[in-house]
């Protein structure tokens, strides 16, 4: 069912703004700099509700159809069984709210019951939330949980995280008084010497991925001991559909595991929404940002739900609460749970086994055209990095025209890698498909049209 469009009218903003006591809607953004305000007009046409479904049906006509993706990154573009949506588009489920009051919130505690008990079984740690925002906001939380646990401020990442957690991290962290510090890569994974030249008793916390941006896969076991032979604690960035093949967080020694929950379940989207995942060892559960839902009886017996360790501002004293983490993505957790519910264990690692497949053969291919060649060697999962002989921006630009988008440009984010494009390959892509890429790539090398970049 369609929403119906109900625009304001100049008279009824004229009263909203009476009421709340200011003159014009400008007055409301005083506390926003003018720099930062858009001063050109949207140009938005005004659109009955009919002129504006047709023109929106007009407008996605033309998204292109047939469009193959390598891009990875974090967001990946795997098969969502039908069920998935069948089940989570049902009422109970999209119209469930924050479950305040858990006495009449049963369903939606037992749904967040069963994901965190998912994220418990992925990473293999003790106990996980239900759920972040996402998994750049979960890694911050994380450094946040080192901080307070060690009463250290310093908080040592690798390089070959990915940049966007980074971004966040440091958000989270200016304007305290926080060192954090940046490890490089050597070969596409953490440089050890320098990692062990970074950590020092005032490390609270070393944050690592596995597999890593790049999709190389870092030796954990090293990284681990540089980690705790100083007591800071070790925060694992993870990808979720990989976990099927590789050791876990838990028997990695990590203390804490975080990561971007998309690929269980929901599509790409255009990046959005994403999922948070969030899973600690026991002794730090009552450092974890956001909601924990545990399984309890009541007065005659019966299984039933409940918040637990409601840590956060809304239910202690502010100055007692671990997180400003006030709510969980719900919706976004619930389909994740539905996904691994539907795929079973042996499920998940056949996706994660199909794509290391394709991810391999698509290496392999790429590889053998002349100009194209690693980046990086080293064992690799679903991702792997390639050097392009013209930068990477425009790769994508072109083979995107061509309905192929061949990977993510390293360039963006990595000074010195502007000619590296990281390809990804999940269960969906097919030996047909990465024909295509192939061929694109070969087409583009031959033909020298990007001889002038």
């Amino acid at each position: 069912m369609q929403n119906p469009y109900i625009p304001n009218t100049d008279d009824d903003r004229r009263r909203m703004l009476e009421r709340i006591g200011v003159g014009s809607f400008e007055d409301l953004l005083v506390n926003i700099p003018q720099q930062l305000r858009l001063k050109r007009s949207l140009r938005i046409p005004q659109l009955s509700e009919m002129e504006l479904l047709k023109e929106m049906a007009e407008m996605s006509m033309r998204n292109r159809e047939g469009t193959v993706c390598f891009a990875g990154g974090g967001v990946y573009d795997h098969f969502i069984p039908a069920a998935v949506g069948a089940i989570t588009s049902r009422p109970e489920f999209v119209t469930a709210y924050t479950p305040y009051q858990p006495e009449v919130s049963q369903g939606t505690l037992q749904v967040i019951y069963e994901f965190q008990t998912h994220m418990c079984r992925l990473t293999g740690l003790d106990v996980a939330n239900a759920s972040m925002y996402d998994g750049a906001s979960a890694a911050a939380e994380a450094a946040v949980i080192a901080m307070a646990v060690t009463k250290r401020h310093k908080v040592v990442v690798s390089e070959a995280v990915s940049p966007l957690f980074r971004e966040v991290i440091a958000t989270y962290t200016s304007g305290r008084d926080i060192e954090l510090v940046t490890v490089p890569m050597k070969d596409g994974v953490t440089d050890l010497n320098r990692l062990e030249d970074a950590v020092d008793e005032k490390t609270a916390c070393v944050l690592v991925a596995q597999p890593n941006f790049f999709g190389m896969l870092e030796e954990i076991a090293a990284i681990e001991k540089i980690t705790h032979q100083v007591n800071a604690k070790l925060i694992m960035a993870v990808d979720l559909i990989a976990q099927a093949l590789l050791k876990t967080p838990g028997e990695s020694g990590a203390d804490i595991a975080i990561a971007e929950g998309q690929p269980l379940g929901l599509p790409v989207s255009f990046g959005g929404p994403l999922l948070g995942v969030f899973a600690v060892k026991k002794d730090l559960v009552r450092f974890m940002p956001g909601r924990l839902v545990a399984r309890t009886k009541d007065v005659d017996g019966k299984t039933g739900f409940v918040l637990t360790l409601q840590t956060r501002e809304q239910h202690i004293r502010r100055e007692k609460a671990t997180s400003n983490i006030c709510t969980n993505q719900a919706l976004c957790a619930t389909t994740a749970a539905v996904y691994l519910s539907l795929l079973g264990k042996q499920g998940l690692k056949q996706v994660a086994l199909l794509s290391m497949e394709r991810a391999h053969a698509a290496a392999e291919r790429i590889f053998s055209v002349e100009g194209y060649s690693p980046c990086f060697t080293g064992p690799f999962v679903r991702e792997f990095a390639v050097k392009t002989p013209h930068p990477a921006t425009e790769v994508v630009l072109r083979m995107t025209e061509k309905g192929i988008v061949p990977g993510v440009d390293a360039g963006r984010w990595y000074k010195g890698m502007e000619n590296c494009l990281i390809v990804a390959a999940t269960e969906k892509r097919t030996e047909a498909e990465i024909d295509r890429l192939v061929a694109g790539l070969k087409e583009m090398r031959g033909s020298g049209v990007l001889s002038r970049m």
